[in-house]
């Protein structure tokens, strides 16, 4: 399972709906979403800036991934964009692989 990062904002209804339910249920439904997905919540935070959630979560894979995506951007209440995250000992294995690479204009 990999791990996800995902940064989410409110639309004037999503935000409407945030303030009628709060947001302990916002990360209880979230984490609910992420469990019957096959994956696990890890952390869920709100924050002041460009984005208005920003979470970490556990999900299968990228098919997953996308799919949630696209569950969560089609309800338009709510734009999220999902980043993959890797562990330095991954990091580690792809830094052990040789790429033939050339900049442009080299």
């Amino acid at each position: 399972m990999a791990k996800y990062l995902f940064q989410a904002s409110y639309t004037a209804n999503g935000a409407k709906g945030l303030a009628a339910e709060g947001g302990s249920s916002r990360r209880e439904q979230v984490a609910k979403m992420m469990q019957d997905m096959g994956g696990q919540l890890d952390s869920f935070y709100f924050a002041f800036g460009s984005a208005d959630v920003f979470g970490i979560a556990d999900i299968p894979d990228n098919i997953t991934a996308a799919a949630i995506s696209l569950a969560i951007n089609s309800s338009g209440a709510v734009t999220t964009k999902i980043v993959v995250l890797l562990t330095p000992e991954e990091m580690d294995e792809a830094s052990k692989i040789s790429v033939a690479y050339r900049p442009p204009g080299s």
